[in-house]
């Protein structure tokens, strides 16, 4: 991603119908089950004739199978979220930007999480999305890091290097990513918001309103993982700050009572999008299928945003969530097809709206 400064006035009105546009050729619920019937050749058939043609010819003849469909996936990605900084002037530009960081912070944890499992460097490089600020030759010194102690070394001079010194000794005692990996989220939050006004204009307002959600969200799923993985972690220690819901003192105590947790989410500004989510959670034997109804739920209120405020930042965002579903949707189908599983099986792991 190349990186500018915002100039000029914000351009909103001819991004936003830059971004219906696209937003109008993500997959929906049938290709979804189109795709889940189908082999991994013919998923790739299949995207050769879609929005991804030209990333399919493009890396045909570097890659094959489930392989190509991942790397076409993560290149396309990268490609709309480049246009979109191409096209944003202004203020918009500056908080599109900010908001790619996102990328960074998913490279840096996928970067922890393969030296932690001791995967080899192509099995992590696969996972990696480049459409965040980090140059080429970054990422490729962290993929060659021989260690966590390494990467942390090689991000001192980033957001993400204060955060992640001081949360490597925590890692080092615990023999837990669950420290890194969230030094890295808040620092991620916390640039968000970084030097904005202290009496924002409507179009930063709803900038921040938009952040305020995806940060409670963020913490709800946090608090729910440490609350359900056994260790003896403080969850205010990995609290973010920013949201709209919760403060430390009382994110710490809903961990511990979920009913009451589920009974504040109900009584949010969320209620109505996170239903489905909550109904979830009282019912299911594991976290994952409230994490997948979470994502659902945001997505849809991004969704709600977007149409209460169709002139702002909200649809952008929104369609970023949308584009990154859609990546993650069609990699679960492409990995559980090549795994061999059922469909009925690859389309509980799907988040469709």
């Amino acid at each position: 991603m190349s990186v500018r400064s915002g100039s000029g006035e914000s351009n909103y009105e001819y991004v936003i119908a830059r971004v219906r546009s696209r937003r109008s050729r993500l997959f929906d619920e049938d290709d979804y089950r189109k795709l889940i019937r189908m082999g991994p050749s013919e998923i790739a058939r299949f995207m050769e004739e879609s929005e991804y043609e030209e990333e399919m010819n493009a890396l045909g003849s570097r890659h094959s199978g489930v392989d190509l469909i991942e790397n076409a996936l993560h290149r396309n990605l990268a490609n709309h979220f480049d246009d979109l900084l191409r096209f944003a002037d202004g203020a918009l530009y500056d908080y599109i930007a900010r908001y790619l960081r996102q990328f960074d912070a998913w490279n840096v944890k996928t970067v922890l999480r393969g030296l932690y499992s001791e995967a080899d460097r192509e099995s992590i490089e696969v996972d990696l999305i480049r459409a965040g600020e980090f140059s080429d030759e970054r990422i490729d010194r962290l993929l060659g890091a021989g260690s966590i102690e390494e990467v942390v070394t090689l991000l001192d001079d980033t957001l993400f290097g204060e955060p992640l010194a001081n949360a490597y000794e925590e890692y080092e005692a615990e023999s837990l990513l669950v420290p890194l990996e969230n030094a890295v989220d808040r620092a991620f939050y916390e640039a968000l918001t970084d030097g904005l006004p202290n009496e924002p204009n409507r179009a930063t307002q709803l900038y921040v309103d938009f952040l305020e959600s995806e940060i409670d969200f963020r913490n709800v799923r946090n608090a729910l993982r440490l609350s359900r993985s056994g260790a003896e972690m403080d969850p205010a220690e990995y609290f973010i700050s920013g949201g709209r819901l919760f403060d430390e003192d009382e994110i710490s105590q809903l961990v511990t009572n979920t009913d009451e947790l589920v009974a504040q989410l109900r009584e949010s500004p969320y209620s109505d999008d996170l239903d489905a989510a909550l109904s979830e959670l009282d019912t299911a034997e594991s976290l994952r299928g409230f994490e997948r109804a979470l994502d659902a739920a945001l997505l849809e209120y991004s969704r709600t945003l977007s149409s209460r405020y169709p002139l702002s930042v909200c649809p952008v965002f929104a369609f970023v969530l949308a584009k990154m579903r859609e990546v993650e949707n069609v990699r679960a189908i492409a990995r559980g097809k090549e795994a061999g599983l059922d469909p009925d099986t690859i389309e509980d792991e799907l988040v469709m709206l």
